[in-house]
């Protein structure tokens, strides 16, 4: 005999999975790319302050608190501890890619505005993810 409520409650629950598991993969990609933007704001930030450069001292620490804000907003979808190993490993890829340059062109070219609009925008990226997972 058919039940229609038990098939409801079966597609509720399918219904709810797919939606958990589509803002969980939207939550990683936005993380991710926190964490990249992090390890980019660091290695630019250090670049900088090792010019001892002091009209680029200011330019230094706003790089440097973007990393900072960058950590803070992936720690609200990661453990913090996590976020510090990613944001090591995505550092040492950045560095490789450098292969030795101390020219940061290329990374800039891939992380500035997308970076800068995805810490001054959290919100407007996570729901690209959101809508992009679906």
């Amino acid at each position: 005999m058919f039940k229609p409520a038990k098939w409801i409650l079966a597609a509720s629950f399918v219904c709810f999975s797919t939606a958990s598991f589509a803002e969980d993969a939207a939550e990683k990609a936005f993380t991710d790319e926190l964490v990249e933007c992090a390890a980019y704001y660091q290695i630019s930030s250090e670049a900088i302050s090792a010019m001892n450069a002091p009209q680029m001292m200011a330019v230094g620490e706003r790089l440097k608190t973007s990393a900072t804000d960058a950590i803070t907003l992936a720690g609200k979808y990661r453990s913090p501890e996590q976020v510090d190993k990613d944001v090591v490993t995505a550092k040492q890829k950045q560095i490789e890619k450098l292969a030795g340059s101390n020219n940061l062109g290329a990374l800039m070219t891939q992380y500035k505005d997308s970076c800068k609009s995805l810490v001054a925008e959290p919100q407007k990226r996570l729901d690209y993810w959101i809508m992009a997972t679906m």
